[in-house]
């Protein structure tokens, strides 16, 4: 199970619809986050939430990513909340750290 996958699974355990949102492309052969930023976009009954996936080492890098973004502004206008999934391994456990913007 890739961290996205497990992004994905947490998320529809606390009740949201859920979307993998970034997108392959074949011609460059890389992956393109929606908006630049985006993994998953999730729906709640009150909210929706997007979230940026990555390691727990590589948090900063993508919240300064996000943090840099011009889309950053119009997505929390809009009322989006925005987090940053870190998955990391503990005691031979997977763990998420979460950062809120």
């Amino acid at each position: 199970m890739n961290l996205s996958q497990r992004s994905v699974l947490r998320l529809r355990e606390e009740g949201y619809l859920v979307e993998n949102v970034e997108k392959y492309n074949a011609f460059t052969k890389r992956r393109n986050d929606l908006f630049g930023v985006i993994d998953l976009l999730a729906i709640g009954p009150k909210e929706t939430v997007a979230i940026q996936v990555t390691s727990k080492g590589n948090m900063s890098s993508r919240i300064k990513k996000i943090e840099e973004s011009e889309n950053l502004p119009l997505m929390l206008g809009a009322g989006w909340r925005i987090l940053v999934h870190g998955w990391f391994k503990e005691k031979n456990r997977w763990q998420v750290k979460e950062f809120e913007f």
